[in-house]
């Protein structure tokens, strides 16, 4: 069962802004993109079509904190840490890192993500217990890892 996981990727130009700084958006994209590296490690997808309709993983809640800018070329790792699981959500935090001389933990952030199921021809999704082989393999991190 995994609790956590650690991704690496180099900023594109693309991705910052007119000071050359990574725009916060982007940031989200990044928790989400770790979150599908993750399940993916896992062997499992976050949006599937089954039988019972298409189950996927509504977000409820992002928030990131800034502390140092990360720039164009800049390598950054991405950590995720589960925080919580309930019958029908996970939460993870993330904590993103550069090497600047050290290590320097450059943003914080937290996503809580809902599952949901959308049954076939109806456009209305609803939450749905997690399925029982993701729940399988996602555990929550012992202790608090994520804080410092």
């Amino acid at each position: 069962m995994a609790s956590t996981f650690t991704t690496r990727r180099i900023i594109e130009f693309a991705e910052t802004d007119m000071a050359g700084i990574v725009h916060f958006s982007n940031f989200f994209r990044y928790m989400e993109a770790t979150e599908h590296e993750f399940f993916r490690s896992q062997g499992l997808v976050l949006h599937e079509d089954t039988s019972e309709g298409m189950i996927g993983w509504a977000r409820v809640h992002a928030e990131c904190d800034y502390r140092f800018p990360l720039k164009y070329l800049d390598e950054v790792e991405i950590q995720l840490f589960v925080e919580e699981k309930t019958g029908r959500s996970l939460s993870y935090r993330f904590r993103f890192w550069k090497d600047d001389q050290g290590p320097v933990l450059c943003a914080e952030g937290q996503l809580r993500v809902v599952c949901i199921v959308r049954p076939p021809n109806e456009q209305k999704i609803r939450a749905r217990q997690i399925p029982e082989d993701i729940a399988a393999r996602i555990e929550v991190a012992s202790g608090k890892p994520w804080e410092l």
